[in-house]
């Protein structure tokens, strides 16, 4: 007999180790769980303002380039119209390669 209240001693030992290692791992899932929620907010917090900033640089950029392609087409616009035209000129380059002196 003191056999079986030996072997039911350990089998309750087991039993009550088995249930705190269960809930030792079910504390260890919620604590994982709950960092990796925490750190994703993180992450996604983080994601969000950089992807705002690099948008502002973006649409600044894109205005910076915009207002210097107007510039330099304006530019090259006003070059063109002061070189004007020389009909003179056009006219005999045009008539020598009418008649294949071109």
């Amino acid at each position: 007999m003191e056999n079986d209240e030996a072997l039911e001693h350990l089998l309750k030992i087991e039993a009550e180790a088995a249930a705190l290692v269960n809930g030792a791992q079910a504390e260890a899932d919620r604590r994982v769980a709950e960092s990796e929620k925490q750190n994703r907010a993180v992450y996604e917090e983080r994601y969000r303002t950089e992807l705002e900033k690099q948008e502002t640089e973006f649409q600044k950029e894109k205005v910076k380039i915009k207002e210097q392609y107007q510039k330099e087409l304006e530019a090259f616009r006003e070059e063109l119209s002061g070189l004007g035209t020389n009909m003179d000129r056009f006219s005999a380059f045009f008539n020598k390669l009418l008649a294949g002196e071109g």
